[in-house]
């Protein structure tokens, strides 16, 4: 494995023990909804992944194996997203992620991280290939399937949520919506998906700013005052570990721009 992108930011304030971990488990993991591991060594892979040691999170996780596997994935996939600067490598990097996760997901289906860490991965891949290229590959359906899997696994799963917004919004803005209808997206329900994503985890930043996105999409400009107040609230929000203060600082490159 090559070497990956240290995480740019202090972590000091993202370092937890077991224990530590254990007692603020319930809000790291508001927006996935992943189970407290009762193995130690997929919850060491967890602690790895909160302090931004993204790289080590992801060894140890498939090292440990079962519930590691999520942690892995969601380590890799996170780096991917934020970090890989390397387009050729993100994408490969993505489908590593997709493919182990509907493996996992097809030897565990009421594993409801599985399928969501494939939709998540093949949605950024997708977004990387460019959207209608996915959309003519099929890759569409298989995104909205898998989140609507998790969602139906797992009710209050807010990134699930958000993806499916995000799934929507992205579809109607980039093939619109009479086309978009036939891939199953409509503006209603995503607008609706984000809301529900916002009210499970209202400490988001991500959603925050995945909505904000999304109405822009779905809206046009006449959403941009509420999706910079989106943006704002995202930015001022304090990070409970790596991957949030990742989100904060997107939010922050939003703003500016």
């Amino acid at each position: 494995m090559a070497k990956w992108t240290a995480f740019p930011y202090d972590a000091a304030d993202y370092r937890f023990d077991a224990a530590s971990l254990k007692k603020k488990w319930a809000r790291l993991h508001a927006g996935d909804a992943e189970p407290l591991p009762k193995d130690d060594q997929v919850l060491a892979a967890w602690a790895l992944f909160h302090a931004g040691e993204f790289q080590k999170a992801t060894e140890a996780g498939l090292k440990a194996g079962g519930a590691g596997i999520t942690a892995a994935n969601k380590a890799q996939a996170i780096y991917a997203n934020y970090l890989e600067k390397n387009e050729k490598t993100k994408l490969a990097l993505f489908q590593e992620v997709a493919e182990r996760a509907e493996a996992q997901a097809a030897a565990d289906p009421k594993n409801a991280n599985a399928w969501y860490l494939s939709a998540y991965a093949l949605g950024r891949y997708s977004q990387g290939i460019s959207v209608a290229k996915a959309l003519t590959q099929g890759l569409g359906s298989k995104v909205k399937g898998a989140l609507e899997m998790a969602v139906q696994l797992q009710p209050k799963h807010a990134d699930a949520h958000i993806g499916l917004g995000t799934f929507h919004a992205e579809v109607i803005d980039k093939v619109g919506s009479l086309l978009g209808r036939t891939q199953g997206a409509s503006k209603d329900a995503g607008l609706a998906a984000f809301k529900t994503a916002l009210k499970l985890n209202p400490d988001s930043a991500i959603a925050m700013v995945e909505y904000a996105n999304g109405l822009v999409m779905l809206e046009g400009d006449k959403k941009m005052k509420e999706a910079e107040k989106l943006y704002a609230d995202a930015a001022a929000f304090n990070p409970a570990d790596a991957m949030e203060r990742l989100d904060v600082e997107m939010a922050r490159a939003e703003l500016e721009d």
